[in-house]
């Protein structure tokens, strides 16, 4: 073990929390079993594994069944429910936030919960839910938060203390395998740094720089300087490279690594299609890295895989050839692939049988899957509007995959060279290998109806100020949030001390305090005016009359409570102080919660009184188990019935309107064969009841969420109504894993409909979710 990870182990061992920060492939997830162990140790205790995705959980679910046995490990990931009450059990992060809104019974005996990959809290999407994890969680759970190397690790950690108390951090910017960075230019590896009695010295290769002037240069001028550095091997060269521009083609690339043994790797392609278009490539080039057994060993390995899934299935998905190129040790990995095929991908590259992966970035988070070497094609990647250069925080994530731990010495990256490269550029962002990781919180209807019911308005506001959202604008408005839960925990000891058989003390402790200030005032009048002091000695007269009239006046115990009750006064006189310092730092979360409990009052959801508390009306009970973009307007509908209409298909089809989010480059395919009848009716009144809340968020000055997105609302409804998977995906005009993705969402909505919905709505959800939960949705390599 690494002094990081010994270090965190006994942080945990004496009780603390911690914070683990270091690079990608170093080891963190030791310190999350670590975790595990502990609680594994004690009768009773339990422990939860909390990740960012789906594939991640299942993951680390088949790693935890290996050592602890399949009774003692669940999986919760929203669409896939094995042993929820066993000691150990791996989540998806939401999952998690669900549970703590639920006050669900599985929360009890839980002793830590590791979050894994804890820097998506920065996702802009998603991100606050990790933060409403960490603020609602019982105070006695110990977070284990594992991170990538960010560059204010620390002010996360005083965030964890603050909240969660006692929390170490514990930074390594150290990686366990060394990583070797090269650029691929005339047909060889050249160093991207130089190098002076072996050591980097973070200056640019001085050969690399020249290489714009090299133009028409021969290959073998640039040979002889390669082989003057002493590496001494015969270049790799085929007769229409001399002369030719500086780009070598994939198939000459993984050659080129072969024969330096640099493989397996990982080229990482930002585009799906350009991923499969390089497996094709490489496989026309008759590339073939494996040897007869390991061919014969993948074979197997697939077969027993993919067995449930029919023939006519895997003909549309392609698979002959999938099975093809496997065998050749080359794949493709990215989001519009079938779990079940990235998974068998992911574990053929982990038993070393798989040498070449071409994949997109979304392999690069988390997924246990490190190479040898680390290829990048490009340094810029499109965004969704235009092409945009890596950061260096990507730049970490990607090459982070280079270097297995206890297999290689040292791992590699390898920039692509392209005409124009800005090499000065490339190595500035490969010398920043940390990136700040900044706050995505953001109030939402469903989290104010549910802090609302659980704590009140007011609590729920200084539980928003406790946010990292919050403690990144103004620091000490969380250390004073916290103190005043704290606080209210006191006070609520207190007035159950002074608790009296004969009638309400506190009020009793009001008037004698009333009683007391006015004599206080009187005395300082003693000088004045004979009418004022009349006044006042009236005034002084009708208090004691009412504390002598006061049930709790004869009380035996008067004087015993009364010293509960002056303890209270104080701590709260103490309270009114920190509140009103809060009132005066409220950044933007507090005002955006007021203006979201705002809508909630204007649509009825919420009851706010003339004092400013909130109680929740019926319509905001049912609010608190709808969670999405789409909270309002799913509650809204489910209100104003407009969906009782709808039959199964109908219902999942409009389900799917309200969570699919379309590709930007995607051209409105399926938009024309939307269902006519009651689908029509219930999707126009959708789209006018989305229309009417649009307007009224921003009357409120709140942003509002995109209109609905039907484009993939036929398919599901062929799908639904027993469509072939190969209609389905050409009506949709989407890649399988893609399908599976949003089916999979529109399944975690219906299911949330069953529970919620009333009556004919609940039924139709559930009658739903049968319909849609086959074939390829269902199959799952768990």
């Amino acid at each position: 073990m690494d002094e990081f990870q010994i270090e965190a182990c006994h942080a945990l061992e004496s009780g603390h929390g911690v914070l683990v920060a270091a690079p990608t492939g170093a080891g963190k997830t030791v310190v999350g079993e670590f975790a595990i162990f502990q609680a594994m140790r004690t009768k009773g205790d339990k422990a939860f594994y909390t990740t960012p995705m789906k594939a991640l959980s299942n993951q680390k679910f088949r790693e935890l069944v290996d050592v602890y046995g399949a009774d003692e490990v669940g999986l919760l990931t929203g669409d896939t429910n094995i042993n929820p009450h066993a000691r150990v059990v791996v989540m998806t992060t939401e999952v998690l936030r669900n549970m703590l809104y639920a006050d669900s019974e599985a929360l009890r005996g839980l002793r830590f919960v590791v979050m894994d990959e804890v820097h998506y809290l920065a996702d802009r999407f998603r991100g606050a839910v990790w933060e409403e994890v960490i603020i609602h969680l019982p105070e006695e759970v110990r977070v284990v938060a594992l991170s990538a190397t960010v560059s204010n690790a620390e002010e996360f950690g005083d965030w964890l203390a603050a909240v969660r108390g006692d929390t170490e951090v514990i930074v390594s910017e150290i990686r366990p395998v060394p990583l070797e960075q090269h650029v691929l230019a005339r047909g060889d590896l050249l160093p991207l740094f130089d190098e002076r009695s072996g050591v980097a010295t973070q200056h640019v290769n001085r050969e690399l720089a020249r290489l714009r002037t090299l133009k028409g240069v021969a290959w073998e001028n640039n040979s002889r300087t390669l082989n003057a550095r002493g590496r001494g091997k015969p270049k790799y060269q085929k007769p229409s490279m001399a002369g030719r521009g500086s780009r070598l083609d994939r198939a000459q690339a993984i050659e080129l690594l072969q024969r330096d043994q640099l493989l397996p790797a990982i080229f990482f392609i930002f585009s799906r299609v350009g991923c499969e278009q390089a497996v094709q490539q490489v496989a026309r080039d008759g590339i073939s890295l494996t040897t007869a057994e390991e061919r014969r060993e993948i074979r197997r390995y697939v077969e027993e895989r993919i067995y449930m899934l029919p023939d006519e299935d895997l003909s549309v998905l392609g698979y002959w050839t999938w099975r093809e190129n496997l065998e050749r040790g080359v794949a493709a990995h990215h989001a519009g692939m079938l779990p079940a095929f990235k998974e068998i991908v992911e574990q053929l590259f982990q038993r070393k049988l798989v040498k070449v992966v071409f994949a997109t970035e979304t392999l690069a988070l988390g997924i246990n899957m490190p190479a040898r070497t680390v290829v990048l094609e490009k340094l810029e990647k499109f965004n969704g509007e235009a092409r945009v250069p890596i950061t260096s925080g990507e730049y970490t994530q990607l090459t982070g995959r280079a270097g297995r731990r206890g297999i290689d010495v040292e791992g590699h990256s390898v920039v692509v060279w392209n005409e124009g490269m800005d090499v000065e550029a490339v190595a500035a962002l490969a010398s920043r290998r940390t990136y700040p990781m900044n706050s995505s919180f953001r109030p939402t209807y469903n989290m104010a109806v549910n802090l609302i019911d659980q704590f009140g308005r007011s609590r729920a506001r200084e539980i928003l100020e406790s946010s990292f959202a919050q403690f990144q604008a103004d620091r000490a408005v969380v250390g004073l949030a916290v103190k005043v839960r704290e606080a209210d925990e006191s006070l609520n000891g207190y007035r159950t001390s002074m608790t009296c058989e004969r009638g309400d003390f506190l009020d009793y402790s009001r008037l004698r305090r009333e009683l007391t200030e006015v004599e206080k005032q009187g005395r300082g009048e003693l000088y004045g005016s004979q009418d004022r002091a009349e006044k006042r000695r009236n005034e002084i007269n009708t208090l004691r009359s009412r504390m002598q009239k006061h049930a709790c006046h004869s009380c035996p115990d008067r004087e015993k409570h009364a010293r509960w009750a002056e303890r209270y006064w104080k701590l709260e006189r103490q309270v009114a102080q920190w509140r009103s310092q809060i009132d005066r730092r409220t950044g933007t979360v507090a005002r955006i919660f007021d203006r979201v409990v705002d809508v909630l009052d204007e649509l009825g959801y919420v009851d706010v009184a003339p004092n400013g508390s909130a109680t929740l009306t019926p319509a905001g009970r049912t609010m608190r188990r709808i969670y999405g973009e789409r909270d309002l307007l799913v509650a809204e509908s489910l209100r104003t019935g407009i969906w009782k209409n709808l039959d199964a298909p109908s219902l999942a089809a409009l389900a799917c309107a309200l969570v699919y989010e379309p590709r930007r480059d995607e051209n409105g395919t399926g938009m024309r064969d939307l269902p006519k009848g009651a689908f029509r009716i219930a999707l126009d009144e959708t789209a006018m009841l989305w229309a009417k809340l649009d307007d009224v968020e921003h009357d409120f000055d709140l942003p509002g969420t995109e209109p609905l997105a039907p484009g993939l609302s036929a398919a599901m409804h062929s799908w639904a109504r027993g469509a072939t998977l190969d209609r389905v995906l050409t009506q949709a005009d989407m890649a399988a894993g893609d399908f599976v993705r949003w089916t999979k969402q529109t399944i975690d909505l219906l299911d949330q409909l069953s529970i919620v919905a009333d009556g004919d709505i609940g039924t139709t959800a559930r009658r739903a979710l049968d319909l849609v939960r086959r074939g390829i949705v269902v199959y799952s390599g768990v």
